[in-house]
């Protein structure tokens, strides 16, 4: 046998790849599994994206290899969507490179600006990912502290009392998740201008802003962010485009052009139709976001019925794609909470510790669930 490489050693099967086969098992075996515990949008996009799909595949220039750094009018589309939206201006042929979603241009920006042994500061519950990037690229990860009681939000007091020399990164996700905390102006001011005395990267992880919010914000709306910070957005979640992976990171042009070195060796373009359904999407109006709302908000609070069955306290004006509650002291563990859910009735869930160890104590709900199925789900309980 040959061996892996040692990075290997550093990290784990992603959680949801193999729980979810455990899930799959479940069912061949004829369990009827509501599953809750991923945030896979189960909702079409909009009409004029699959049409503008349909459409796409027929031009004669659509099978051929596409430019590293997308279509222009993709581009043009996002500088116009965050002028429109966040009202943040950008250069579209410098400043925006549109990316096979927000989960490679963790990987890119992490080989473009880190080192090995350089330190990278990731919130505590956060996306796994941020940590197993770093570990790949064999960077250190350091973890800042997210708490209820901080309405989880970093302590950048606290922060930058210890030694930060080493750390050349900071990813944050405004709105959270798991959470479905949101930051205001305000905080990602503070953030901006933390990055700034201590010379770190930040990088905003920003898919959820217009899931369950009617007040959509962008770290690059902070005064001379720009300089410091970058910012990932995806059209995943808020245009139910989760399988198409598009996304795109935006930032100054120097950043740009660094994380293209890397893609440009990693990728040979994203396929012409998808880029054409992303400018279409990115070209709806405000009533496409109060439509897919509407639905999360009934769905939303079905959960918040479920959660009450399960004598958990959650907070009711969260954003994004979950429910994120926590448990009463009696149930012991959350990942054995909710292996008994599992096999006890059916119902999978996440575990808060997938997220890092301020998760214990917490589960989280997926709102990626027809209102019929959580109806179902508490029933069973």
């Amino acid at each position: 046998m040959i061996e892996t490489a040692a990075r290997l050693e550093s990290v784990q099967e992603y959680y949801f790849s193999k729980k979810l086969a455990e899930v799959r098992d479940l069912e061949a075996q004829g369990k009827p599994i509501i599953n809750m515990g991923i945030g896979s949008p189960d909702l079409a996009p909009p009409e004029s994206v699959l049409e503008s799909l349909r459409q796409a595949i027929h031009d004669p220039h659509a099978h051929q290899y596409q430019s590293y750094k997308g279509l222009p009018v993709l581009r043009s589309a996002i500088a116009n969507f965050y002028t429109k939206w966040y009202n943040v201006t950008l250069d579209a042929g410098s400043q925006i490179l549109p990316m096979m979603g927000s989960k490679e241009a963790i990987m890119h920006i992490s080989l473009a600006f880190l080192n090995q042994d350089d330190e990278v500061l990731i919130p505590n519950p956060g996306y796994p990912t941020y940590t197993s990037v770093t570990k790949l690229v064999q960077a250190k990860p350091r973890y800042y502290d997210l708490t209820e009681d901080q309405n989880w939000f970093p302590n950048l007091e606290k922060l930058e009392k210890e030694d930060l020399s080493k750390v050349k990164l900071m990813w944050i996700n405004y709105p959270h998740m798991p959470t479905g905390t949101a930051a205001s102006i305000e905080q990602l001011t503070k953030i901006v201008a933390f990055a700034k005395r201590q010379n770190i990267l930040v990088v905003n992880d920003n898919p959820y802003s217009f899931i369950l919010n009617n007040n959509p914000t962008s770290i690059l709306e902070v005064s001379g962010a720009m300089e410091c910070a970058i910012e990932l957005n995806s059209l995943s979640k808020s245009f139910n485009m989760a399988g198409w992976r598009v996304g795109m990171a935006v930032g100054q042009a120097s950043y740009m052009q660094s994380i293209l070195k890397v893609k440009s060796n990693m990728d040979s373009g994203m396929f012409y139709g998808i880029q054409m359904g992303a400018v279409a999407a990115l070209q709806v109006e405000k009533d496409w976001f109060e439509s897919i709302n509407s639905v999360y908000s009934k769905r939303r609070a079905l959960v918040h019925q479920l959660v009450d069955h399960l004598q958990c306290t959650y907070d009711k004006n969260t954003q994004g794609l979950f429910v994120w509650a926590k448990l009463p002291a009696s149930a012991g563990s959350a990942s054995e909470f909710i292996d008994r859910l599992l096999h006890e009735h059916s119902i999978f869930v996440a575990h808060g510790t997938i997220f890092g160890s301020n998760g214990e104590g917490y589960i989280r709900f997926s709102l990626c669930v027809e209102e019929s199925l959580i109806k179902e789900a508490i029933a069973r309980l």
